[in-house]
């Protein structure tokens, strides 16, 4: 995610801070409103061969220019000015901004390391268990379900009363809309990866 801050838009911006796609977006809904140069000329103002060397991105048009081409276009200037340059890298999650939940033992601990604002339908753990911790959890909302891939250690998970041991490379996908616990069995650190899935709690009816 960009934090790059945005200038005001009186005056003219610096050269480097014009979306390279400005041409590519001028002449894309020049074309589909069915407009040639000289009707986009006659509507905005700006002449035909600046509007030519605009779509060609041989010109660096001052923000006076590209105003009076959004509201012959009806786009705002922000709109004409938005990069379509894809973002590879959307959010870099440094080790000391990653959340921390600990178990009541003291023994199990949840990195959280999916993206905050989607933990209400998808949230991503990394587990870390000492031998004998034990992860208690109440029943989250209904259809929810919990994929653990262990990657490290052996753990046993219960779901309702009913128990499954999980092993280095397996993983369980298993109900989490009931109460379930995950305890780590053997002697030595366990690790895991803990996806839980939620779905709404409204589920419609099959016709």
């Amino acid at each position: 995610m960009s934090m790059r801050r945005r200038r005001g838009t009186g005056g003219d911006r610096p050269e480097e801070e014009i979306a390279p796609s400005l041409g590519k977006t001028i002449q894309r809904l020049r074309k589909a409103y069915n407009m040639s140069l000289g009707e986009l000329s006659e509507q905005s103002g700006v002449a035909k061969s600046i509007i030519s060397q605009i779509e060609r991105n041989e010109t660096n048009p001052t923000i006076g220019t590209v105003w009076r081409l959004s509201r012959a276009l009806d786009i705002t200037l922000e709109e004409a000015l938005k990069s379509e340059t894809r973002q590879n890298f959307l959010q870099h999650q440094t080790k000391a901004g990653i959340p921390i939940l600990t178990s009541e033992d003291g023994l199990c601990t949840l990195y959280i390391i999916g993206a905050l604002e989607l933990v209400e339908t998808f949230q991503v753990y990394d587990f870390h268990a000492k031998p004998g911790g034990t992860l208690d959890s109440e029943a989250h909302q209904q259809g929810c379900v919990e994929h653990l891939s262990v990657l490290k250690g052996e753990l046993q998970v219960t779901v309702a009363g009913e128990s499954r041991v999980v092993r280095q490379g397996e993983t369980l996908r298993y109900r989490a809309d009931a109460p379930h616990c995950i305890v780590n069995i053997g002697t030595e650190d366990a690790h895991a990866t803990m996806v839980v899935a939620l779905r709404s709690p409204v589920v419609e009816e099959r016709r």
